[in-house]
């Protein structure tokens, strides 16, 4: 046996292990980074090292320094686990260690790519000669669907950004709700745009669509290179903004719209949930990230954008050395020219399940939602602050103090994770169900863990 081989088997094993243990051992991590530190040690060694005796020492030092975030009793923020069939391509998609730019390069991972992404936008209800990019996460991915939206509304008003920069050239508007998520912020400083103007949102962070239309109207006749940004999934209650009326409001006004569905947009390919995307279909652009509802490994978001050639005129790039295609390559789509083969796990999560296994998937996780909204309700003095319309279940137990001693305790225990956040002034138990492993059992054994901990 090689070296190469035998340090494969040992992650193997060591993988498998780990796996195993999901069920029983308690999902907070058990030791701290200076634990990690002092097991790993610090010197740099001067001689070589066997790979299979590295592997051991990091799976063997780090696993007691390891949160079970693919644990089904992990609800803290919005993180899926990994389907098995893309965690076993994810395996492949190392070891083949392909560059996913051309397809001169790698006509297989292309191959994957355009089935993948095709079948992405008939699940999720998308205009089909969309484009689709295949980013890190949903951070990039809207940072690229809007690099796309700025470049665009840019062009229509004889501005060429590209070539002369954003200096001296004309402002572009952003509007959002009041309740986007901090992704988009961070996606619009990259961009050089700055903070969103900010219309009113309904207690479960739905946008207004008559507060946006008058917010589009202020600025007279002469609207402007505009952009509105609306979102499928509030991260605190699950809500969706009202989307034919906002859209129908932004496109009159000329505007680009972008939808930020970095967990909700998965409502589409469920026929029981699907409603609450109805609309969402006009918009110009969309935004999500794979490893949340579809479970695949992280460093996988997808940017959608209506227009192939409003994405390829603002990710695209030439090089005298590059073997580019006429009908395009995958390095048009996405800010990186070095990148994992990310729509080889899509693909294969996409294939194992099926449409009616993704569709069983969504409505799972809204099932488990809605058992921990009445389990919950049932508990002295909890107050459940949603309407738990998808993934998403907001808690409070009586006042700020006791909320925060429950989720202290119940962290400490170590059945589950589960996050606190600050909503509308409160503080707030959040869950988020996104994990493809959750079973009934882990939710009762999770709700009796707040039994305890809210005692």
């Amino acid at each position: 046996m090689d070296e190469r081989e035998a340090a494969l088997r040992q992650a193997h094993g060591h993988a498998v292990r780990w796996l195993a243990s999901l069920s029983d051992r308690p999902v907070p991590a058990r030791a701290s980074v200076d634990e990690i530190v002092g097991a790993l040690g610090v010197e740099l060694p001067d001689a070589p090292s066997t790979p299979a005796d590295v592997v051991d020492l990091l799976a063997t030092a780090c696993e007691p320094g390891l949160t079970a975030f693919p644990s089904g009793r992990f609800y803290g923020f919005v993180v899926g686990g990994t389907e098995p069939a893309a965690l076993a391509v994810d395996w492949l998609v190392s070891a083949w260690d392909q560059n996913c730019v051309m397809r001169a390069a790698s006509p297989a991972y292309t191959a994957a790519e355009e089935i993948a992404g095709a079948w992405l936008l008939d699940l999720l209800g998308l205009p089909p000669d969309s484009a689709v990019g295949f980013t890190t996460g949903a951070t990039m991915a809207n940072f690229t669907c809007l690099t796309a939206a700025r470049d665009a509304v840019l062009r229509r008003a004889d501005w060429n950004v590209a070539h002369d920069g954003l200096t001296g050239g004309p402002p572009v508007r952003v509007i959002a709700g009041q309740d986007r998520h901090m992704a988009i912020d961070l996606a619009l400083r990259y961009l050089g745009l700055g903070r969103p103007e900010l219309v009113r949102a309904d207690e479960q962070g739905r946008i207004d669509p008559e507060a946006l239309r008058r917010t589009l109207t202020t600025a007279g006749a002469d609207h402007g290179p505009t952009i509105v940004i609306l979102q499928a999934g509030d991260i605190h209650s699950g809500a969706f903004d009202p989307f034919t009326e906002s859209i129908r409001a932004a496109h009159e006004a000329g505007a680009w719209v972008h939808v930020d569905g970095a967990f909700g947009l998965w409502a589409a390919a469920s026929p029981a949930h699907s409603h609450l995307t109805g609309g969402c279909s006009q918009a110009d652009s969309w935004a999500t990230d794979a490893h949340k509802t579809l479970n695949v490994p992280y460093d996988c978001g997808l940017a959608v954008v209506r227009d192939p050639s409003a994405l390829r005129s603002a990710m695209g790039l030439r090089g005298e050395y590059l073997i580019q295609h006429e009908h395009g390559d995958p390095v048009d789509k996405v800010p990186e020219l070095s990148r994992r083969g990310r729509a080889f796990t899509v693909w294969a999560a996409l294939r194992s399940l099926g449409r009616s296994g993704v569709a069983d998937l969504v409505d799972r996780l809204c099932r488990h939602a809605r058992t921990f909204a009445t389990g919950i309700r049932a508990i002295d003095g909890a107050t459940v602050l949603n309407d738990v319309v998808f993934t998403q279940v907001c808690a409070e137990f009586g006042d700020d103090e006791r909320t925060d001693r429950v989720l202290a305790r119940l962290l400490a225990e170590g059945t589950a994770w589960i996050s606190g956040s600050t909503w509308h002034g409160r503080r707030v138990m959040r869950i988020s169900v996104s994990n493809w492993s959750t079973t009934d059992e882990d939710v009762s054994r999770t709700l009796s863990a707040i039994r305890r901990a809210s005692s």
